[in-house]
């Protein structure tokens, strides 16, 4: 995706992976306390996930600042799919359409990244094929904040700080926080590496 500042760039790459149309924000982005029914809902929705696709789903994770115990979050349940082929819509989109789930992005550049949002819940459902790296970066990522003090207050800060600031679009936040998360993942993966995991 192009630089967020770069507004005309930005507004047509996001255009061209975005169904419908991208949206505008109608509001300021909520940062809100780490909420203790944020792991139930995930398990709720992974077993919704899970009735709706049974043996097609190969790996389900809940990811994202809301599978971080004590980490402020948008009260957005961010879960990470892996089915077979992520390109291979026929093998999913029509059940999960069914059950509520709307597509929203389809990134076939970006490790065939689709995503889904829950029709009536705060739910992101990012879909990728089976042993993507991206997933694994995911991971990790959620894993190593769960453990590391220092990154966790780092990546707090920095999310407050990009919540304050006015965006056009909701993908303008993620998008400007790349830089810390670049920063964050460097750490993480070089205390894997020392590890030998």
């Amino acid at each position: 995706m192009s630089d967020p500042d770069d507004v005309v760039a930005y507004d047509r790459a996001l255009a061209k992976v975005t169904i419908g149309g991208p949206q505008a924000l109608t509001g300021p982005i909520e940062i809100r306390d780490y909420h203790p029914a944020w792991p139930a809902l995930y398990l709720r929705e992974a077993e919704r996930i899970r009735g709706v696709l049974g043996d097609r789903v190969v790996r389900l994770e809940h990811v994202g600042s809301t599978s971080v115990p004590g980490m402020p979050a948008k009260p957005v349940i961010d879960i990470v799919l892996e089915v077979l082929d992520s390109s291979d819509e026929p093998l999913y989109l029509p059940e999960m359409e069914e059950a509520g789930y709307v597509l929203r992005i389809r990134e076939p550049d970006w490790f065939e990244h689709r995503l889904f949002k829950g029709s009536n819940r705060n739910v992101n459902l990012h879909v990728f094929s089976a042993d993507c790296t991206e997933t694994g970066r995911m991971v990790l990522f959620r894993d190593w904040l769960q453990s590391n003090d220092a990154d966790r207050d780092l990546y707090t800060r920095t999310k407050r700080a990009l919540a304050s600031r006015n965006w056009k679009y909701l993908q303008q936040y993620p998008d400007a926080k790349t830089t810390v998360v670049t920063d964050i993942m460097s750490r993480a993966e070089a205390s894997r590496q020392r590890l030998g995991a």
